[in-house]
Protein backbone atom coordinates (compact mmCIF):
# COMPACT_ATOMS: atom_id res chain seq x y z
CA UNK A 1 0.00 0.00 0.00
CA UNK A 2 1.26 3.49 -0.80
CA UNK A 3 0.25 6.98 0.28
CA UNK A 4 0.09 9.93 -2.10
CA UNK A 5 1.10 13.49 -1.15
CA UNK A 6 1.00 16.86 -2.88
CA UNK A 7 4.37 18.53 -2.31
CA UNK A 8 4.02 21.93 -4.02
CA UNK A 9 0.92 24.06 -3.36
CA UNK A 10 0.22 27.81 -3.13
CA UNK A 11 -2.57 29.68 -1.38
CA UNK A 12 -3.94 33.13 -2.16
CA UNK A 13 -3.44 34.13 1.47
CA UNK A 14 0.35 34.09 1.23
CA UNK A 15 1.40 33.78 -2.43
CA UNK A 16 0.85 36.81 -4.66
CA UNK A 17 0.25 34.45 -7.60
CA UNK A 18 -2.17 32.29 -5.60
CA UNK A 19 -5.80 32.40 -6.70
CA UNK A 20 -7.52 29.83 -4.49
CA UNK A 21 -7.61 29.98 -0.70
CA UNK A 22 -6.13 27.05 1.14
CA UNK A 23 -9.38 25.52 2.32
CA UNK A 24 -10.68 25.30 -1.26
CA UNK A 25 -8.21 22.53 -2.13
CA UNK A 26 -9.15 19.95 0.47
CA UNK A 27 -12.19 18.26 -1.06
CA UNK A 28 -10.43 18.14 -4.44
CA UNK A 29 -7.44 16.22 -3.11
CA UNK A 30 -9.61 13.89 -1.06
CA UNK A 31 -11.57 13.03 -4.20
CA UNK A 32 -8.33 12.06 -5.95
CA UNK A 33 -7.25 9.79 -3.10
CA UNK A 34 -4.43 11.89 -1.67
CA UNK A 35 -3.32 11.19 1.88
CA UNK A 36 -2.08 14.71 2.45
CA UNK A 37 -0.71 17.94 1.04
CA UNK A 38 2.19 20.24 1.84
CA UNK A 39 1.54 23.97 1.61
CA UNK A 40 4.58 25.72 0.09
CA UNK A 41 3.75 29.39 -0.28
CA UNK A 42 6.27 31.80 -1.76
CA UNK A 43 8.72 32.93 0.91
CA UNK A 44 10.31 36.32 1.63
CA UNK A 45 12.32 36.75 -1.59
CA UNK A 46 9.79 35.07 -3.84
CA UNK A 47 6.36 36.09 -5.08
CA UNK A 48 4.99 36.60 -1.59
CA UNK A 49 1.75 38.43 -0.87
CA UNK A 50 2.99 39.59 2.53
CA UNK A 51 4.43 43.10 2.87
CA UNK A 52 8.18 42.77 3.37
CA UNK A 53 8.27 46.02 5.37
CA UNK A 54 6.39 44.43 8.25
CA UNK A 55 8.28 43.50 11.43
CA UNK A 56 9.53 39.93 11.15
CA UNK A 57 7.13 38.48 13.73
CA UNK A 58 4.14 40.00 11.94
CA UNK A 59 5.46 38.92 8.56
CA UNK A 60 5.79 35.29 9.66
CA UNK A 61 2.38 35.34 11.34
CA UNK A 62 0.67 36.54 8.16
CA UNK A 63 2.72 34.22 5.95
CA UNK A 64 1.58 31.25 8.03
CA UNK A 65 -2.13 31.99 7.53
CA UNK A 66 -2.38 30.20 4.21
CA UNK A 67 -1.16 27.01 5.83
CA UNK A 68 -3.37 27.49 8.88
CA UNK A 69 -6.49 27.93 6.76
CA UNK A 70 -5.64 24.81 4.77
CA UNK A 71 -4.86 22.82 7.90
CA UNK A 72 -8.15 23.73 9.61
CA UNK A 73 -10.18 22.48 6.66
CA UNK A 74 -7.97 19.43 6.34
CA UNK A 75 -8.54 18.56 9.99
CA UNK A 76 -12.28 19.03 9.55
CA UNK A 77 -12.56 16.82 6.47
CA UNK A 78 -9.82 14.29 7.16
CA UNK A 79 -6.85 15.28 4.99
CA UNK A 80 -3.39 15.72 6.51
CA UNK A 81 -1.83 19.12 5.84
CA UNK A 82 1.84 19.96 6.39
CA UNK A 83 3.93 23.14 6.20
CA UNK A 84 6.81 24.12 3.95
CA UNK A 85 7.77 27.09 1.78
CA UNK A 86 9.31 28.04 -1.56
CA UNK A 87 12.20 30.48 -1.68
CA UNK A 88 13.61 32.26 -4.73
CA UNK A 89 17.10 33.52 -5.54
CA UNK A 90 17.84 34.56 -9.14
CA UNK A 91 14.82 32.97 -10.75
CA UNK A 92 15.75 29.60 -9.24
CA UNK A 93 13.35 28.25 -6.60
CA UNK A 94 13.76 25.88 -3.67
CA UNK A 95 11.19 23.97 -1.64
CA UNK A 96 11.99 23.88 2.07
CA UNK A 97 10.57 21.15 4.29
CA UNK A 98 11.00 20.33 7.97
CA UNK A 99 10.96 23.70 9.76
CA UNK A 100 7.93 25.40 11.31
CA UNK A 101 6.49 28.74 12.40
CA UNK A 102 8.18 28.68 15.80
CA UNK A 103 11.54 28.13 14.13
CA UNK A 104 10.96 30.96 11.67
CA UNK A 105 9.99 33.40 14.40
CA UNK A 106 13.38 32.85 16.02
CA UNK A 107 15.39 33.09 12.79
CA UNK A 108 14.80 36.33 10.84
CA UNK A 109 18.12 35.75 9.09
CA UNK A 110 16.27 33.21 6.92
CA UNK A 111 15.09 36.15 4.82
CA UNK A 112 18.67 36.89 3.76
CA UNK A 113 20.24 33.47 3.25
CA UNK A 114 22.49 32.58 0.35
CA UNK A 115 21.81 29.23 -1.30
CA UNK A 116 24.61 27.67 0.71
CA UNK A 117 23.40 29.16 4.00
CA UNK A 118 19.91 27.94 3.26
CA UNK A 119 21.08 24.39 2.61
CA UNK A 120 23.42 24.19 5.57
CA UNK A 121 21.04 25.79 8.07
CA UNK A 122 17.94 23.88 6.99
CA UNK A 123 19.91 20.65 7.20
CA UNK A 124 21.34 21.57 10.59
CA UNK A 125 17.84 21.89 12.00
CA UNK A 126 16.54 18.68 10.50
CA UNK A 127 14.99 19.88 7.24
CA UNK A 128 15.73 19.41 3.56
CA UNK A 129 15.98 21.47 0.37
CA UNK A 130 14.55 20.46 -3.02
CA UNK A 131 15.25 22.48 -6.16
CA UNK A 132 11.92 23.18 -7.84
CA UNK A 133 11.44 23.03 -11.64
CA UNK A 134 15.18 23.55 -12.33
CA UNK A 135 14.88 23.73 -16.14
CA UNK A 136 11.87 26.04 -16.36
CA UNK A 137 12.34 28.58 -19.16
CA UNK A 138 9.52 31.05 -18.57
CA UNK A 139 9.60 34.73 -19.49
CA UNK A 140 10.67 35.91 -16.04
CA UNK A 141 13.81 33.75 -15.94
CA UNK A 142 17.04 35.09 -17.45
CA UNK A 143 19.34 32.21 -16.54
CA UNK A 144 18.98 28.61 -15.35
CA UNK A 145 20.83 28.26 -12.05
CA UNK A 146 21.49 24.64 -11.07
CA UNK A 147 22.49 24.15 -7.45
CA UNK A 148 24.30 20.82 -7.60
CA UNK A 149 25.77 20.91 -4.10
CA UNK A 150 23.17 22.72 -2.02
CA UNK A 151 20.10 20.53 -2.48
CA UNK A 152 18.89 17.17 -1.20
CA UNK A 153 16.63 16.35 -4.17
CA UNK A 154 15.29 17.63 -7.48
CA UNK A 155 11.68 18.22 -8.47
CA UNK A 156 11.55 16.17 -11.67
CA UNK A 157 7.88 16.73 -12.52
CA UNK A 158 6.13 20.06 -12.03
CA UNK A 159 2.52 20.70 -13.00
CA UNK A 160 3.24 24.36 -13.66
CA UNK A 161 5.82 23.71 -16.38
CA UNK A 162 4.50 24.66 -19.79
CA UNK A 163 6.77 22.27 -21.66
CA UNK A 164 7.22 18.58 -20.67
CA UNK A 165 10.84 18.88 -21.86
CA UNK A 166 11.59 20.88 -18.72
CA UNK A 167 10.63 17.85 -16.65
CA UNK A 168 12.53 15.41 -18.85
CA UNK A 169 15.66 17.51 -18.45
CA UNK A 170 15.11 17.73 -14.69
CA UNK A 171 14.90 13.95 -14.38
CA UNK A 172 18.07 13.46 -16.43
CA UNK A 173 19.78 16.10 -14.31
CA UNK A 174 18.76 14.41 -11.05
CA UNK A 175 19.99 11.07 -12.35
CA UNK A 176 23.34 12.59 -13.33
CA UNK A 177 23.76 13.79 -9.74
CA UNK A 178 22.36 10.65 -8.13
CA UNK A 179 19.72 12.67 -6.27
CA UNK A 180 16.17 11.63 -5.31
CA UNK A 181 13.37 13.02 -7.47
CA UNK A 182 10.06 14.49 -6.39
CA UNK A 183 6.93 15.71 -8.17
CA UNK A 184 4.45 18.44 -7.34
CA UNK A 185 1.53 20.21 -8.97
CA UNK A 186 2.80 23.73 -8.26
CA UNK A 187 -0.90 24.47 -7.97
CA UNK A 188 -2.24 28.01 -7.59
CA UNK A 189 -5.91 27.57 -8.49
CA UNK A 190 -8.49 24.80 -8.13
CA UNK A 191 -9.13 25.06 -11.89
CA UNK A 192 -5.91 23.08 -12.31
CA UNK A 193 -7.86 20.00 -11.25
CA UNK A 194 -9.51 20.11 -14.69
CA UNK A 195 -6.14 19.31 -16.26
CA UNK A 196 -3.88 16.27 -15.95
CA UNK A 197 -1.19 18.14 -14.03
CA UNK A 198 -2.00 17.17 -10.45
CA UNK A 199 1.22 15.48 -9.38
CA UNK A 200 2.71 14.21 -6.16
CA UNK A 201 4.94 11.77 -4.33
CA UNK A 202 4.17 8.25 -3.10
CA UNK A 203 5.41 7.04 0.29
CA UNK A 204 5.31 3.53 1.68
CA UNK A 205 4.18 4.82 5.08
CA UNK A 206 1.61 7.40 6.05
CA UNK A 207 3.16 10.67 7.20
CA UNK A 208 2.53 11.72 10.77
CA UNK A 209 4.77 14.80 10.57
CA UNK A 210 6.72 16.67 7.89
CA UNK A 211 9.89 15.08 9.25
CA UNK A 212 8.68 11.81 7.71
CA UNK A 213 8.91 13.37 4.26
CA UNK A 214 12.32 14.84 5.04
CA UNK A 215 13.54 11.41 6.13
CA UNK A 216 12.24 9.75 2.95
CA UNK A 217 14.12 12.27 0.83
CA UNK A 218 17.36 12.09 2.78
CA UNK A 219 17.36 8.29 2.78
CA UNK A 220 16.20 8.17 -0.85
CA UNK A 221 13.26 5.92 0.05
CA UNK A 222 10.43 7.70 -1.76
CA UNK A 223 8.14 5.06 -3.26
CA UNK A 224 7.65 6.91 -6.54
CA UNK A 225 6.08 9.95 -8.15
CA UNK A 226 2.69 10.65 -9.66
CA UNK A 227 2.93 12.45 -12.99
CA UNK A 228 1.48 12.32 -16.50
CA UNK A 229 2.64 9.15 -18.31
CA UNK A 230 5.68 9.91 -20.45
CA UNK A 231 6.01 13.41 -19.02
CA UNK A 232 9.65 12.94 -17.98
CA UNK A 233 10.78 10.90 -20.98
CA UNK A 234 13.66 12.27 -23.04
CA UNK A 235 12.79 12.55 -26.71
CA UNK A 236 16.11 13.77 -28.07
CA UNK A 237 14.84 17.17 -29.17
CA UNK A 238 15.07 18.97 -25.84
CA UNK A 239 16.57 22.44 -26.05
CA UNK A 240 17.90 24.91 -23.51
CA UNK A 241 17.53 28.47 -24.76
CA UNK A 242 18.82 30.23 -21.66
CA UNK A 243 22.33 30.49 -20.20
CA UNK A 244 23.01 27.77 -17.63
CA UNK A 245 24.90 28.46 -14.41
CA UNK A 246 25.99 25.24 -12.69
CA UNK A 247 26.95 25.85 -9.06
CA UNK A 248 28.94 23.68 -6.65
CA UNK A 249 28.69 22.98 -2.92
CA UNK A 250 30.23 26.37 -2.16
CA UNK A 251 27.54 27.96 -4.34
CA UNK A 252 30.13 29.04 -6.88
CA UNK A 253 29.77 28.85 -10.66
CA UNK A 254 31.71 25.92 -12.12
CA UNK A 255 31.60 26.82 -15.84
CA UNK A 256 30.69 23.19 -16.49
CA UNK A 257 28.85 22.43 -19.71
CA UNK A 258 25.26 21.39 -19.12
CA UNK A 259 25.21 18.80 -21.88
CA UNK A 260 28.34 17.21 -20.47
CA UNK A 261 26.64 17.04 -17.10
CA UNK A 262 23.54 15.48 -18.61
CA UNK A 263 25.65 13.02 -20.65
CA UNK A 264 24.46 14.04 -24.09
CA UNK A 265 24.81 10.46 -25.31
CA UNK A 266 21.48 9.76 -23.60
CA UNK A 267 19.90 12.05 -26.18
CA UNK A 268 21.82 10.54 -29.09
CA UNK A 269 20.59 7.07 -28.12
CA UNK A 270 16.94 8.09 -28.40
Amino acid sequence: MSFLYETHLHTSQASACGISEGHEYIRKYLALGYSGIIVTDHFFNGNTRINRNLPWKEWVTRFYRGYEDTRREGDRLGLDVFFGWEETFEGDDYLIYGLDKEWLLKHPEAAHWTRREQYETVGLYGGCVVQAHPFRQHHYIDCIHLSTGCVDAVEAANGGNQDPAYDALALAYAKSLGLPVTAGSDIHHTDQFQTETIYGVYLDKKMTAIKDYVSAIKTNTLAGIRTTPGRCDLRGNETIKLPVDIRNAQDRSTRQDIWELLKRREFAEK
